[in-house]
């Protein structure tokens, strides 16, 4: 007992030791802030009931499951059809560890641990752990090479599956204490601290993500050669030779962010799910190493994203073709690809970016992604899911990239494994803290316990949110206490809609948010996009904050040639589309005119309830002929983003004309 006691210090010594620097502000964990939110909390218990049970499931029934299996016994054919298969399993147990601590589930956690023991077999026993290899060495497929990591810089995925390993096992050990899955996971980055480093092999992992779970490990093990081979991976970017003069993204390097060193990079280019976990890497190692040239890197590279290279309802990632970014203002609508797992990357990215900075345009891009285009990824059903998110589809609309409805699965199924894995840690978004400033990012109903330096608060949120921008806040202190409450102006409620030039709206509003502590309107002071009240708290203090929920005209930059004199629809955190089920089988014929009234109403009954917008507009009609057109009075009913493709496939759109002027809205 006292060996273990003794050991016990001295890996808390350690961490401490280790841990000396890191980001400036520290989110509240998602362990310490229980939800009564309408709109989250059916999420995650969805999530818990139906998505987590159908990825298990899906698991077992598309053979990721036996390739695990078959590993063990060093015989049979790998049964899926890519080598990153594996990390489905991963993401799930990350996701299911998140949900048992939450809601203890003994079934589940032994199912969880049953699925443990099989990765544990499979692993090889100097801490290698691939099945699309072990199974069979001799027969690996076209994407691996013969021996060990000489595919890594290209598609084996060898380190990516290995960082999604460590981020479950991170995920596992901090929810349930067990060790089992920590264990396999340690045993595998000891092997590659062993194989990759200065003066051992060199490789810019092909997928990035390796970095984000070794920087996991390092927090819980305070072994800074993790940390170190994080940073190692990251540097290696931009030291491969490849055709700079060609414009194709594999050939140059851009597709994996391998075109130049990270530190000269300052656009958001390439895979944009790969972007997005070489970013959050960035940030995670620059905090933790003071690396300011990171800092620079990834700040320049946050203002082309936002500024020129994300969509209105704050997806990313436009072209199908290596599922990457485009160019600066290459944002088409129609073949918009906008991946899922993109999405989440994004939030991933700009909830660091907060950490480092304290600023809140970076949960404004967080917001708007999370309600808009990551939310749309999954049906309300719980187990359909998009895995790209289209801005407009039309009754001919045929695109071999874009999915016109929801499918169960994927053949690569990244996107739903990953939403598994975010939706229950959503409540670790809502606070973060440094010293005696507590913000809080996002409204959501429930409980937050923390300290502000020795002493203990609550932080008890009310609202109706996103349909409502009344919201309360009750501040209770274990003892009276000074405390400065940042509370996050959305910068949709102070006339901003996207932090750059890249939207606008159409109309400023004369609204200001309302702020008042015990019932008396209080002059906040506002800072980095809040609103700063500092005072001394005691049990019982009631803020109250009212947003104003007008409806917004969202318009584009000029140099977004598509989306000239059109209007998107925004209420809220939300962006509005038109859906055909509302709209008489159509979408694509609707123009809104400039002096159009929008009106807002809940409907309980609609989409598991949502708020609609409704306006007398006009539509587009063509004979049956072909031949001669015509406008006519029309209803327009808009309804969330998020929940469209929730009855069927049809047409739908996020833009809208505000007058006859495009070709394409008479040919359909």
């Amino acid at each position: 007992m006292k060996k273990l006691i003794l050991l016990l210090l001295l890996v808390i010594a350690q961490k401490a030791i280790a841990q000396k620097q890191d980001y400036p502000i520290q989110p509240v964990p998602f362990t310490s802030v229980k939800l009564t939110d309408k709109f989250w909390n059916s999420r995650i218990e969805t999530n818990r009931t139906v998505t987590i049970p159908a990825s298990f499931e899906r698991c077992e029934s598309t053979g990721r499951v036996k390739n695990f299996q078959m590993a063990a016994e060093h015989k049979g054919k790998f049964c899926t059809t890519y080598p990153f298969d594996d990390t489905d399993i991963y993401k799930t147990i990350e996701g299911a560890s998140y949900s048992l601590a939450l809601h203890p589930d003994e079934k589940l956690s032994k199912y969880v641990d049953s699925l443990i023991t099989i990765v544990g077999r499979a692993q090889e026993p100097d801490g290698y752990l691939y099945t699309a290899r072990t199974i069979d060495p001799l027969h690996v497929g076209s994407w691996l090479g013969t021996e060990r990591w000489v595919k890594e810089q290209e598609n084996s995925h060898e380190l990516y599956n290995a960082g999604h390993l460590y981020e479950g096992a991170v995920a596992h050990y901090m929810a349930t204490g067990k060790r089992n899955l920590l264990n396999i996971a340690i045993k595998n980055a000891d092997l590659l601290v062993n194989t990759f480093g200065p003066n051992k092999r060199h490789v810019a992992p092909g997928h990035e993500v390796v970095e984000m779970g070794l920087v996991k490990l390092y927090r819980v093990t305070g072994k800074k050669e993790y940390l170190d081979l994080a940073k190692f991976f990251i540097d290696e970017r931009g030291h491969k030779e490849y055709n700079k003069k060609s414009k194709n993204v594999y050939e140059n390097g851009i597709y994996w962010q391998d075109n130049k060193p990270v530190v000269e990079q300052d656009e958001a280019e390439g895979h944009a799910v790969r972007a997005m976990y070489l970013y959050s890497g960035m940030a995670d190692v620059a905090a933790l190493t003071g690396d300011k040239q990171y800092l620079a890197a990834i700040d320049k590279i946050w203002n082309n994203m936002v500024g020129k290279k994300m969509y209105v309802q704050g997806s990313i990632g436009a072209v199908g073709d290596g599922e990457r970014f485009g160019e600066n203002y290459e944002l088409p609508n129609a073949t918009a690809y906008n991946e899922t797992c993109a999405a989440i990357g994004n939030v991933y990215w700009n909830q660091r970016m907060f950490l480092l900075h304290g600023d809140s345009k970076y949960i404004d891009v967080l917001e708007k992604t999370l309600y808009n285009g990551l939310i749309a990824g999954i049906g309300l059903d719980g187990k359909s899911f998009f895995y790209t998110n289209a801005m407009q589809i039309h009754d001919s609309f045929n695109h071999p990239d874009i999915e016109r409805g929801r499918s169960g699965w994927f053949v690569c199924s990244c996107c739903p494994t990953n939403l598994v894995r975010l939706i229950p840690s959503i409540p670790g978004y809502i606070y973060a803290q440094n010293g005696k400033d507590v913000f809080v990012n996002l409204f959501i109903s429930g409980t937050g316990n923390l300290k502000v330096g020795s002493k203990a608060v609550q932080i008890i949120q009310q609202n109706n949110y996103p349909w409502d921008g009344g919201l309360t806040f009750t501040i209770n202190p274990a003892a009276s206490m000074d405390m400065n409450l940042k509370l996050r102006i959305p910068g949709w409620a102070q006339n901003v809609a996207m932090p750059s030039d890249l939207y606008a709206y159409q109309t400023p509003s004369g609204q200001k948010a309302e702020i008042k502590v015990n019932g008396k309107t209080v002059n906040y002071v506002m800072q980095n996009g809040y609103a700063v009240i500092s005072r001394k708290w005691k049990k019982g203090d009631k803020v109250e904050m009212n947003l104003p929920m007008d409806i917004r005209r969202v318009v584009a930059n000029d140099k977004l040639p598509e989306n000239c004199d059109k209007v998107a629809l925004q209420r809220g955190p939300l962006m509005y589309c038109a859906e055909w089920k509302d709209n008489n089988g159509k979408a694509a014929n609707i123009i809104i005119p400039q002096n159009t009234t929008f009106t807002a109403a809940y409907k309980p009954g609609l989409l598991n309830g949502v708020t609609v917008l409704k306006a007398n507009v006009k539509a587009v009609k063509v004979d049956a002929g072909g031949q001669n057109i015509s406008t006519e009075n029309t209803t327009l009913t808009a309804i969330p983003y998020y929940s469209w493709a929730n009855r069927g496939a049809g047409e739908m759109t996020v833009w809208f004309p505000q007058q006859v002027k495009y070709v394409d809205l008479l040919t359909h």
